[in-house]
């Protein structure tokens, strides 16, 4: 069994308030769960902050190339949507034996 990790930080465009940030965060985390129905997604980090979001990815799967394969497919959606910067994307691969 492997368990795959993936962490974005992401910067928003014009956004003034908390309020906005939930109303550009929310189809996002919507739309990887539509796209991936196997994936658990949520924000979290820079909770309190205006422009700046974490989303966190997990998913698991019997092979690690599938694990890699679903999160670099995630990493790709959320990198091509035009209001949002990805500033970063870490991946991390857990196995049964870590």
């Amino acid at each position: 069994m492997y368990v795959g990790s993936l962490t974005l930080d992401i910067l928003l465009g014009d956004v003034r308030s908390l309020k906005q940030k939930r109303s550009a965060i929310r189809p996002l985390i919507a739309e990887l769960q539509r796209r991936y129905p196997s994936i658990a997604v949520a924000e979290t980090g820079h909770l309190d902050l205006h422009r700046r979001a974490e989303v966190g990815v997990a998913v698991v799967s019997a092979s690690a190339g599938n694990c890699r394969e679903v999160l670099d497919a995630c990493e790709r959606m959320v990198a091509f949507r035009p209001e949002i910067e990805l500033l970063s994307a870490r991946h991390r691969l857990y196995n049964d034996e870590d």
